[in-house]
């Protein structure tokens, strides 16, 4: 649907849905109407997913890793500014929650401006034919006249996906199942990571520590701020080191984290059910470094890889898959949280422990690096090679063809 929708369209529309929503929020109206802009706002998030899509198409394989982890960093700082937002405008009163509240309609504004020059990429321009406009754009992006090789590569694949009536049945195939696999199983595990409910219920996590309310706020200040500094580490080091050697480094670095911090707290608020501030601190920088290992890995990463490892044909439909794994996790784990900490209490700590060491051990046996490979040779230089995944791709070419081809190897015939 994104080659067929206008996306300047698409993104003015979903900002003016934030607009209003901002505007009903600091009203204080949370009336059915304002619930109902709520849901279709939600569905607008969706048009914010294809950017990592559209940055490893446009991007140089070299740099591709880098680039594309500018995206999660605008996150990081995204969530840095609301935290600090929300700490100044808490000692606002009475109408420090409507400026906390409304100060969302800022990036939905920038949003709007820039749905007016957002461009297309080469790969969806010359897919719905318009194929000097394609060789134009990639020109521009390249920087060089030269880019007959790459256009030609393109042109090839566009050829191969446009012969794909149904990408989603396409991603259903043996030889598509590993980039299946691995794109959807990293969203799972990114949200096991146990990040999302350190990030969102930061200050009812200091809180239950001790610390009091204005505290937990800083300490969200201060978490988020290591958040978007870490993020630097993996914009430079994606490309340097490869995507598997900051998974596993971070794998290690989250693991000694979690456990960590739960014998603390297990031993602290067992018998007394508080937790004195100078070990509640001591907490605060466990996850701080819990904090900084996600950024420069499994969270940029977890929108990078599966940008980057589907071929054309099954790219956006496979894409899309492994974002709707991630949206339901995140529900599912922002919905569960606050119970689990109730019955758990450090007990979480040791549960997202636990996942830690699955995903730390995925990624040293089934991730392939896909570190400066560019996009249309990954089956052929990283999953062929792999030492699981190749067995999934083998000489006969049902195997490794797209549906289509074999109606056009019948007309040859």
């Amino acid at each position: 649907m994104l080659q067929e929708v206008w996306k300047k369209t698409y993104h003015a529309i979903g900002s003016l849905f934030l607009l209003y929503r901002c505007y009903s929020r600091c009203r204080g109206n949370e009336s059915s109407d304002a619930h109902c802009w709520t849901a279709l706002f939600g569905c607008r998030c969706w048009i914010w997913k294809p950017v990592p899509l559209f940055i490893s198409e446009i991007a140089p394989p070299k740099y591709r890793g880098g680039l594309n982890i500018c995206f999660q960093m605008l996150i990081t700082l995204g969530i840095l500014c609301a935290n600090i937002v929300n700490y100044f405008t808490s000692k606002l009163h009475p109408y420090g929650w409507r400026i906390s509240l409304g100060g969302a309609a800022v990036p939905a504004i920038i949003l709007g401006l820039g749905s007016l020059i957002i461009v297309e990429t080469p790969t969806s321009l010359i897919e719905r034919g318009k194929k000097q406009e394609g060789l134009k754009a990639l020109k521009k992006i390249r920087g060089v006249e030269d880019v007959q090789k790459e256009y030609d590569e393109i042109l090839q694949a566009t050829e191969v996906a446009k012969k794909i009536d149904h990408p989603f049945r396409n991603l259903m195939k043996r030889s598509s199942r590993p980039q299946l696999i691995c794109g959807t199983i990293l969203q799972v595990f990114q949200q096991f990571t146990g990040i999302n409910v350190i990030m969102f219920y930061a200050p009812v996590l200091f809180q239950t520590m001790g610390l009091g309310g204005d505290a937990s706020l800083l300490s969200s200040v201060v978490t988020g701020s290591i958040n978007s500094a870490s993020t630097l580490v993996a914009i430079f080091g994606v490309d340097i080191f490869g995507r598997r050697a900051l998974l596993i480094e971070a794998a290690i670095q989250m693991l000694i984290s979690q456990v960590i911090t739960g014998v603390m707290l297990e031993e602290h608020l067992k018998a007394t059910n508080s937790i004195s501030k100078v070990y509640a601190y001591i907490v605060v920088v466990l996850i701080c470094v819990f904090v900084s290992g996600f950024a420069w890995s499994w969270g940029p990463l977890g929108w990078l890889i599966p940008s980057e490892i589907f071929p054309l044909e099954t790219r956006t439909a496979g894409f899309f898959f492994a974002v709707s794994v991630n949206m339901i996790f995140t529900f599912l784990i922002a919905q569960a949280f606050l119970t689990m900490l109730c019955h758990m209490k450090s007990g979480i700590f040791f549960f997202f422990a636990a996942w830690i060491v699955i995903m730390g051990c995925w990624a040293v046996f089934f991730l392939p690096e896909t570190k400066g490979i560019p996009i249309d040779e990954m089956n052929e230089r990283a999953w062929k090679k792999h030492w699981f995944w190749k067995k999934y791709f083998n000489s006969d070419d049902e195997a490794i063809k797209p549906v289509g081809d074999k109606a056009s190897t019948e007309e040859k015939a």
